[in-house]
């Protein structure tokens, strides 16, 4: 029997979800690498707890960039690992996958992407823009005439679309998402205190105590950096209030994003969104008050997608499932 699998290759984490068994696989999107040997060491959750704690000649990276392969062979191993770990080896060559790109990749980064996933042993390869598979795991409507509103905020791209017939009618996708909040934190923490942390230590500060706007109740939290000035590990207490101007201004550029979208959408599929909504998505969409600003600047209602990490895995997955009505959300190379 033929497997049905839709992956969501994000910058930040990568999602299998596979017909009849639901979210399969989800785990960081990271690689460790000898670089003596050019040797895979480690994939996934036990290669993101090596990022900035390997020896010389162990390298941990992320082989997407912006959610676009940036290492062809690295993203190779990768797929390979996550199709491995959802299914048998030997049923690969029956396996049917749907795999998210940005909306913004060209058509080289596209095949790239399908030939690595084909050399990864996938029988048939279809690809689906971020924004469709996420409004399609998010439960909008997408094959009807009424226009459904999508902001997908990931770890590298912010996919924002009005979708309609299973088209995407206005769309635009930025480079402003959860990694770059997670960098402003950092920016931040070494501009005021001067001290250094890594992207760990500054995702989970946004997770404990991040915030999209001052309107919330202050929350603290205790962490460890390295001093500039000193090279020694230095704790400090970090307030909410202080983390939400940079991480602000960082919605901000999501906030523009979003309007932009907005002033561009047809006046009677706008009208359709002014119904039913803004359908927020992704990881980022876990960041608190970020929905209540959006609907503030907005002026548009504002929804929360259920699970909304998984969105866009569970929405690949779903196009297989419903082929006959969906067939129009996949792209040609």
């Amino acid at each position: 029997m033929a497997r049905d699998i839709g992956i969501d290759l994000g910058t930040a984490n990568t999602i299998v979800y596979m017909k009849g068994k639901g979210i399969v696989a989800n785990e960081p999107t990271v690689v460790a690498k000898d670089k003596k040997t050019d040797k895979i060491i480690a994939v996934g959750s036990a290669a993101k707890e090596m990022l900035g704690r390997t020896p010389g000649r162990i390298v941990a990276t992320k082989p997407l960039s912006g959610g676009v392969i940036a290492d062809y062979t690295i993203a190779s191993a990768l797929i390979d690992y996550f199709l491995n770990k959802a299914i048998k080896k030997h049923l690969l060559s029956k396996t049917r996958v749907v795999i998210s790109i940005p909306t913004c990749a060209s058509k080289v980064e596209r095949q790239a992407v399908k030939d690595a996933t084909y050399a990864a042993g996938a029988k048939s390869v279809f690809l689906i823009e971020e924004c469709k598979a996420s409004a399609i795991g998010a439960g909008l409507p997408v094959a009807s005439p009424v226009g459904n509103m999508i902001v997908d905020i990931g770890g590298g791209t912010t996919d924002i679309a009005i979708i309609s017939l299973g088209g995407i009618v206005v769309s635009r996708s930025i480079n402003f998402a959860g990694n770059t909040i997670d960098a402003a934190i950092a920016d931040y923490v070494k501009r005021k205190y001067n001290i250094l942390i890594g992207e760990r230590t500054a995702e989970n500060i946004k997770i404990e105590i991040g915030y999209a706007n001052m309107d919330h109740e202050e929350k603290k939290m205790s962490f460890s950096g390295m001093s500039i000035y000193e090279g020694l590990p230095q704790s400090i207490i970090l307030s909410s209030y202080e983390i939400a101007e940079p991480i602000g201004q960082q919605v901000g550029l999501i906030v523009d994003a979003v309007k932009t979208v907005i002033e561009n959408t047809p006046p009677e599929l706008l009208a359709d969104v002014m119904n039913d909504g803004i359908m927020l998505a992704g990881g980022g969409a876990y960041l608190r008050n970020l929905a209540d600003v959006i609907a503030e600047e907005s002026t548009m209602p504002v929804r929360v997608a259920e699970d909304p990490l998984t969105c866009v895995a569970r929405g690949a997955g779903k196009v297989l499932e419903e082929i006959k009505v969906l067939e129009s959300s996949l792209l040609e190379t």
